[in-house]
């Protein structure tokens, strides 16, 4: 992930913009690394005559309401997403009951899940499991919600849509949001499952993978800030590099997470081009605000740095359309996206910027030809200002400690019954 050569050879006078693929293709503008939904479980059988029949009835409910909703809505607007988070949030308190109640309760349900993008099914017996494939759908819900807002529907021109400034905080807020999940998930439930399962568990749910995902998150809000501070008078040029340099660092540490990971499947290989590809848009954003801001000094190295970082800006976005187009074609194909937001900003300035600046200083270069081997600066490094929200579990639902949460022997005429009633529905 190296930054290109200091001058370019040449500078096009123009961009050639990529025809749109077809509709049904997914456009990305916030990525979900992978999204798993749960698959109809028998949570009835296991436990029955464990727990109270109350609690048992609402966990089985509110469970098949996920799935139901998984399947039906299959999550192509905010408010069937927003929907669909507000179940998971409703079971997680009812199912925590179950993986911190009892011990001898937490592997007796075998819990099947499956991932959307290529059908891979998974199925452990460990409630701690499904907790983890709670939460991961919530921060990766909440990173679908995000892209909902930014990409364009009904066949909107993306190039003409409008974002207000309102949906752009929100779409911050749902990052940190998603970020403070994947973050939670790596540290804190992980460590629960038990280690042969933890072995087992899909590329998706590595520790490593988890972070780069929680990490990325993090990196795209600081895009969504720098798009901000661009749009703002108030901004200062300063202001849009730090922020620039911080979206570098974000990109660097998630590709760093994933570099001790197994990323051979379809969803990791995907994410490390994502990754790639907005590491390069960043690097590039970096650099220009980096050469504005050192040609407002008055040495003459000054102005040849500046010229190096402007060209290396116009190379580097030249490297990231590249990296774009190997990210829309790697499996899960996904719709090429128009520029928009900062990088369309970018590519309308930084070429003519470029060669402008180094026409006016060409007798600089001209008078130290050797300088421009050595002139290209390393960026300036910033504290990383944003940070995850703080992500808890939610306190065990109430129903597992009233008087009426215990386990109800049944005559054998209910139990019948009971095998009865799974039957026909069943059938």
């Amino acid at each position: 992930m190296g930054c290109a050569s200091s001058i370019p050879k040449r500078y096009n006078a123009g961009r050639r913009r990529r025809r749109k693929k077809q509709s049904i293709l997914n456009e990305v503008a916030v990525y979900v690394p992978a999204l798993w939904v749960p698959l109809a479980s028998d949570v009835v059988r296991p436990l029955r005559g464990l727990v109270s029949r109350d609690v048992l009835d609402r966990l089985s409910a509110l469970r098949g309401r996920i799935v139901s909703l998984a399947e039906e809505n299959y999550l192509a607007t905010v408010p069937t997403v927003s929907e669909l988070l507000h179940a998971l949030e409703e079971y997680l308190p009812i199912l925590l009951g179950l993986a911190k109640k009892d011990n001898r309760l937490e592997a007796l349900v075998e819990f099947k899940w499956k991932n959307l993008g290529d059908d891979q099914e998974c199925c452990f017996s460990s409630a701690w499991y499904e907790v983890l494939s709670v939460v991961h759908m919530i921060a990766m819900l909440s990173l679908m919600e995000a892209n909902l807002m930014l990409v364009p529907r009904n066949g909107q021109d993306a190039c003409e849509m409008k974002v207000s400034e309102d949906s752009k905080k929100d779409v911050i807020d749902l990052l940190i949001k998603a970020s403070g999940c994947l973050d939670y998930c790596a540290h804190h439930i992980i460590v629960h499952i038990p280690s042969q399962i933890r072995k087992n568990l899909p590329n998706t749910f590595q520790e490593g993978t988890l972070e780069a995902a929680s990490i990325q998150a993090l990196a795209q809000g600081v895009e969504m800030q720098l798009g901000l501070a661009i749009e703002s008078e108030k901004a200062t040029l300063s202001v849009k590099r730090r922020l620039a340099c911080e979206e570098v660092s974000y990109f660097s540490q998630a590709h760093y997470c994933l570099s001790g990971c197994d990323t051979s499947d379809a969803y990791g290989k995907k994410l490390l081009l994502f990754i790639k590809w907005k590491y390069l848009e960043a690097k590039a954003a970096a650099y220009y605000y980096h050469g504005l801001v050192l040609d407002k000094g008055s040495e003459p190295s000054n102005h040849i740095s500046a010229v190096c970082c402007l060209c290396a800006a116009d190379e580097l976005l030249i490297d990231s359309k590249r990296a774009c187009l190997s990210f829309c074609l790697a499996s899960p194909v996904t719709r090429v996206p128009p520029a928009w937001g900062v990088m369309k900003n970018l590519h309308k300035k930084v070429p003519d910027v470029a060669r402008k600046k180094f026409q006016t200083y060409s007798y600089l270069i001209e008078q130290d030809k050797n300088a421009l081997l050595h002139s290209l600066p390393d960026l300036p490094e910033f504290p990383l200002s944003l940070r995850s929200d703080a992500y808890e579990l939610p306190q065990i639902d109430a129903s597992w400690d009233s008087e009426d949460c215990q386990p109800q022997i049944q005559s054998l005429k209910e139990h019948l019954k009971d095998d009865e009633d799974e039957i026909e529905a069943e059938q």
